[in-house]
């Protein structure tokens, strides 16, 4: 499956889900970790998509984010 194709499949998924999610958590569940997947990461490797990850940028004094993209196991 090529990128566009998944794209496409995570518009469907999110257009079949969209009524009936009802939490942030299943948010992150049915919409954000299909997507970030159909970008190519491994969603269940911690080392490559850390989730609850700790913001270290200047604004941001120690506040989780809901996702991070990890490259190499290091935030950037």
């Amino acid at each position: 499956m090529d990128f566009i194709d998944a794209l496409k499949d995570v518009a469907q998924h999110i257009e079949r889900l969209k009524d009936s999610v009802q939490t942030e958590q299943a948010a992150k569940a049915a919409f954000v970790l299909p997507l970030i997947q159909a970008l190519g990461y491994k969603i269940f490797d911690t080392t490559e998509v850390c989730p609850e990850y700790i913001a270290a940028t200047p604004g941001l004094k120690g506040e989780k984010v809901d996702y991070a993209i990890l490259i190499n196991g290091v935030d950037k």
